[in-house]
């Protein structure tokens, strides 16, 4: 019973939990909050949303009533269901562009950290590049020569996975080297190359495992810039097709005209479930970033002790 607790106790997010206090603590708290409803909603999206997100009624731009609860669009759309299949093609999207730029990012830093010469010159080039470009209009641009046009559910989402992880690649890149180059100075990397160890070895079973500590941090700070990312090419016209999936920031777009004619509920939930949805993955990304600070558990941990001896 003790050795499962204690490996609970040592999960991510558990083990930060306990070394929060505090206004930490309520931040911490209220993102993992915000971030579950999010998950569950996507999870359980079709169990959730009473009709399809491409289901449409001759009920336009219809108030919220028992028939549809926060109205319809110009086009005949539930909001409802379509805030609620957003979030699900909001998951499907983060998972898949996060997932391909922690792959792409660690295997680049790895190799460029630890072998280094003209390949790292060329790598931190590109990488530089590519990291100066506005995340939007690079995202765009990528989005335009992927797509070409076709914006279908699965092509969509893989089109705008992929022109976020272009973006995101450089971030994990830049980590994951800066780690690698560190780490290849230690005493049990030396060790290894002393033994015969290869290269490849060396990377896969030496430095990998000590240089992807912050991976965690970092993918919870990105997935709210994913979302945001595909909320404005969705915005802009680049993201997918309403008759196709549902989509944050396409339905907010077409929710422009709706505000001056006082038709308020078309944008007001796509614009909040997008507002709640960031807010908490940035609350849980912060949170862990500032408890694995040394300078910044440090301090809690002495005013947390000062506290109980004053008491």
């Amino acid at each position: 019973m003790e050795t499962k607790r204690s490996l609970l106790g040592r999960l991510p997010i558990i083990s930060q939990l306990r070394k929060s206090v505090g206004l930490q603590r309520g931040m911490l708290v209220a993102g993992i909050a915000l971030t579950l409803l999010f998950l569950l909603t996507a999870a359980l999206a079709p169990l959730i949303a009473p009709y399809g997100a491409t289901q449409r009624f001759d009920e336009t731009q219809a108030p919220p009533s028992s028939v549809h609860l926060w109205g319809t669009t110009a086009g005949g759309y539930d909001v409802f269901s379509r805030t609620i299949w957003g979030a699900q093609t909001a998951f499907l999207v983060i998972v898949v562009a996060v997932a391909l730029s922690i792959f792409l990012g660690v295997i680049l830093g790895l190799v460029s950290g630890y072998i280094g010469g003209w390949l790292d010159r060329v790598l931190v080039v590109v990488a530089d590049a590519i990291y100066a470009f506005p995340t939007l209009l690079l995202a765009m641009v990528m989005s335009i020569a992927i797509s070409q046009g076709r914006s279908d559910m699965w092509s969509g989402i893989f089109s705008a996975a992929i022109s976020i992880t272009v973006v995101f690649i450089p971030q994990y890149y830049r980590v994951i080297r800066a780690e690698t180059i560190r780490l290849k100075a230690e005493p049990f990397v030396e060790s290894a190359i002393v033994v015969g160890a290869s290269s490849v070895r060396i990377m896969a079973r030496h430095i990998y495992k000590n240089a992807t500590r912050t991976l965690p941090l970092i993918f919870t700070l990105n997935a709210s810039e994913a979302i945001l990312t595909l909320a404005g090419l969705g915005f802009l016209g680049f993201g997918i097709e309403p008759s196709a999936a549902a989509e944050w920031g396409y339905d907010l777009n077409h929710a422009q005209s709706d505000a001056t004619a006082g038709i308020w509920w078309t944008g007001v939930f796509p614009g909040v479930a997008i507002v709640l949805t960031v807010l908490g993955l940035t609350l849980l990304g912060e949170s862990m970033n500032d408890l694995n600070d040394p300078r910044l558990r440090g301090r809690k941990q002495a005013k947390k002790k000062k506290e109980l001896v004053d008491a």
